[in-house]
C-alpha cells in the first residue's frame, strides 16, 4: 500500500517532512515524547536546510524511542 503522505500526522509514516506526530509533549527534558526532536529543533525546523533535517532524522530513528516509532512499529507488524 503506498500513502500519499495525506496521513502522516496522524500515522507517523515516513512521507511526511516534518517528524511531527501531534503529541508535543516534554517530561522531565527538552526532547519531544512524541516525535524526539529537542525543543530548539521543533521550533527551528521551517528554517532548517535538508542536510540538518537529514541529520536530525537518522538520529531519531536510530533513538527509536519517541512514539512516533512506536506507532509505526506496531502498524508494520503482521497481522
Amino acid at each position: 500500500m503506498t500513502q500519499d503522505g495525506s496521513h502522516s500526522l496522524s500515522t507517523g509514516d515516513d512521507a511526511s517532512d516534518s517528524p511531527c506526530i501531534g503529541v508535543c509533549t516534554t517530561l522531565y527534558d527538552e526532547i519531544c515524547q512524541g516525535c524526539g526532536r529537542t525543543l530548539s529543533e521543533v521550533s527551528n525546523w521551517v528554517f532548517f536546510s535538508q542536510e540538518e533535517k537529514d541529520s536530525v532524522w537518522q538520529r531519531i530513528r536510530a533513538d527509536g524511542s519517541a512514539m512516533r516509532f512506536q506507532r509505526q512499529a506496531k502498524e508494520d507488524k503482521p497481522v
